[in-house]
């Protein structure tokens, strides 16, 4: 078998070579892979950090190769894509795209104001005080590690899944969820969650 790619996003926007499977794909807005489908030094092409469908319409496409225009990334869901800084993309994800934007902090923003908001906030760093208070599905790091909440229940990311913590101490920590984000969770868009989500399986992200 051969090595993992190194396409799949962590809640902290990092790009890591993992054997897990994502349940969703998206992109940064360009190529960042080389010949030999390895990343490039850069992380991101443009401030267009999206969320997609694993597929669309029946197309298919070798992920990294030579002749993309962009390079595929992967995702455990859509909680962690948001947590990482993407956003549901207006194409393959429509639907979802038009709840996103009419419960982001902006109303109705159309996209590329949404993704000039969301890469300023992924370039800063963002400390809150505790934990409590914040919508499911935003995510937060205690040192290396990544939570979130869930229906009450306080659930620690892996590249495999959501696993529930037998308790959780609260502290200040380091919000990984863009800002604005949590506000569109706040004002009710619901992200999808992968099937070992701490609870209730999505069959739209199994």
């Amino acid at each position: 078998m051969s090595d993992p790619l190194q396409n799949r996003v962590t809640p902290f926007g990092e790009i890591v070579a993992v054997s897990a499977r994502g349940a969703m794909m998206g992109n940064r807005g360009g190529r960042l892979h080389d010949d030999h489908k390895r990343l490039r030094r850069r992380r991101w092409a443009s401030k267009a950090w999206i969320c997609c469908e694993l597929s669309f319409k029946g197309w298919h496409r070798e992920v990294m190769a030579p002749r993309n225009t962009y390079t595929e990334l992967f995702f455990l869901d859509e909680v962690t894509a948001l947590a990482a800084g993407h956003r549901p993309c207006f194409e393959c994800r429509r639907v979802d795209a038009r709840a996103f934007a009419a419960a982001f902090p902006e109303k109705e923003a159309r996209a590329g104001r949404m993704d000039e908001i969301l890469h300023a906030e992924r370039l800063a760093e963002h400390r809150i005080e505790t934990t409590v208070g914040l919508p499911d599905g935003a995510v937060w790091a205690d040192d290396q590690e990544a939570f979130t909440r869930r229906g009450g229940m306080i659930l620690r990311w892996s590249p495999e899944g959501w696993h529930e913590m037998a308790k959780w101490r609260d502290k200040p920590v380091r919000l990984l969820t863009p800002p604005a984000v949590v506000t569109a969770l706040c004002n009710g868009f619901e992200p999808r969650w992968h099937h070992a989500g701490g609870g209730s399986s999505d069959p739209a992200s199994s």
